[in-house]
């Protein structure tokens, strides 16, 4: 085995093993032993198993970032398209690098924040806001809280894959239509100006005593005329 398969054996063995275990659950005689070589091995190609594991997740951290950067390269996407790529591109890369995705979720030992699973979600939040804020524009709505949906649109991707990256029950393709039921059925439904309708120091204020019940189910006669609006993309 060459130099350089050797070094690629050894990722692929701690890859797995992180994935499983965790960074502190792991040594370099696990990592050794499993790979078959000695531990002298494992120093001369990482000075040791945090070199490897930080070799790892900038190998995942890359990939996943051309990955998402590649689907929402188009500034002139349909909302709803936005969290359907955004969805599908996050999914296919759990579904292709499951022990990576691992690595990259578990409690990092990383002292640098830029280089944290947290910094590439904040970078894919600020793609998915210049994309929003963009849409909102030309639907003259307030782009105050474009911010927030960008990372409530991303943590649902994010935290739903997780969660099916455990449970793999329905496809890749069905949970995609899932997520973006949900967010697509309130994005083509948002209000200009949102508000509670039944708690909060407002809310009662504006909501009949009759409708104060926690049973009461508004139907649409009582929603806001702007939350009427149809589809933008019928409009």
């Amino acid at each position: 085995m060459t130099s350089l398969q050797r070094r690629e054996q050894l990722i692929q063995v701690g890859r797995a093993l992180f994935a499983a275990k965790g960074f502190e659950a792991v040594s370099v005689e696990e990592i050794a032993a499993s790979a078959k070589v000695s531990k002298p091995i494992v120093y001369e190609h990482f000075g040791g198993k945090e070199g490897l594991y930080a070799v790892i997740v900038d190998r995942e951290m890359q990939t996943l970032t051309s990955t998402i950067t590649a689907t929402l390269a188009d500034p002139d996407m349909h909302p709803r398209q936005i969290v359907e790529r955004a969805a599908l591109a996050l999914l296919t890369y759990i579904e292709q690098n499951a022990d990576g995705f691992q690595v990259l979720v578990r409690d990092s030992p990383s002292t640098d924040p830029a280089g944290s699973f947290s910094s590439l979600l904040g970078d894919i939040s600020l793609q998915v806001e210049d994309l929003l804020t963009a849409s909102f524009k030309r639907q003259k709505l307030s782009t105050k809280g474009v911010p927030y949906y960008a990372q409530m649109l991303v943590g649902m991707i994010v935290f739903t894959g997780q969660y099916w990256a455990d449970r793999p029950k329905v496809s890749k393709e069905q949970l995609a239509a899932y997520i973006v039921d949900l967010a697509w059925h309130g994005l083509s439904r948002l209000d200009s100006k949102p508000a509670l309708r039944f708690e909060g120091k407002r809310a009662h204020a504006t909501v009949p005593a009759e409708h104060q019940s926690a049973a009461y189910q508004p139907s649409d006669e009582h929603l806001p005329a702007d939350a009427e609006r149809a589809d933008p993309a019928e409009a």
